[in-house]
């Protein structure tokens, strides 16, 4: 939907447990209110630029002012960009990917240095879960540290806001969502500090 205020939020809840978050604004100031905007957006989205020009220079930013070791993390698409990160960032120290994966074709596993955290929906209508078995199939042949965790819920599920969608395959979970913030926390801090 783009850096709206539900996203901000989330960049709040991380600096306030003492993280400094730099969101780079994949689309330039756009916003989608509605699911047909979201996808016009995403389908103009240039996904290698993204990972390689905007999350790089994003962690490179932070690494330069102050910051020795950097995570990434996103939703959805932010999930899947997270993804492309772990491979085409390699000063990324550790990612956290929110149900979203890119093409399996994009992802050349033996180019993933920093360990992964993942959370997956068994009942993501957009990210199926088989697609998220043949990710762990490549990361294990490439030797990649990972650590993926699958919730009974459906796509969004830590968004407070996904109800309010109106979009059935949507569903905000707050017990799986709780729960998923928690080991995301753990794992930057074991990570990170």
């Amino acid at each position: 939907m783009g850096l709206n205020d539900q996203i901000k939020g989330v960049a709040e809840k991380l600096a306030a447990v003492g993280y400094r978050v730099l969101v780079p604004d994949l689309y330039r100031g756009k916003l989608a209110l509605e699911a047909n905007e979201a996808e016009h957006l995403m389908g103009d989205l240039n996904f290698g630029d993204a990972a390689g020009q905007d999350i790089r220079g994003a962690v490179q930013h932070l690494k330069g002012t102050g910051s020795t070791k950097v995570g990434v993390t996103g939703y959805c698409m932010g999930g899947a960009l997270t993804v492309l990160a772990a491979v085409f960032v390699p000063e990324s120290d550790a990612n956290a990917i929110w149900y979203g994966y890119p093409p399996l074709e994009y992802v050349d596993a033996t180019q993933v240095k920093a360990p992964l955290l993942g959370h997956w929906g068994t009942q993501d209508q957009f990210f199926a879960i088989d697609g998220v078995d043949a990710l762990e199939t490549k990361l294990k042949a490439a030797g990649v540290g990972y650590e993926f965790h699958r919730y009974d819920a459906k796509h969004a599920f830590a968004n407070e806001e996904a109800d309010s969608k109106n979009l059935p395959p949507l569903e905000y979970n707050p017990e799986a969502a709780e729960l998923a913030w928690t080991r995301t926390l753990a794992f930057f801090d074991k990570h990170l500090h």
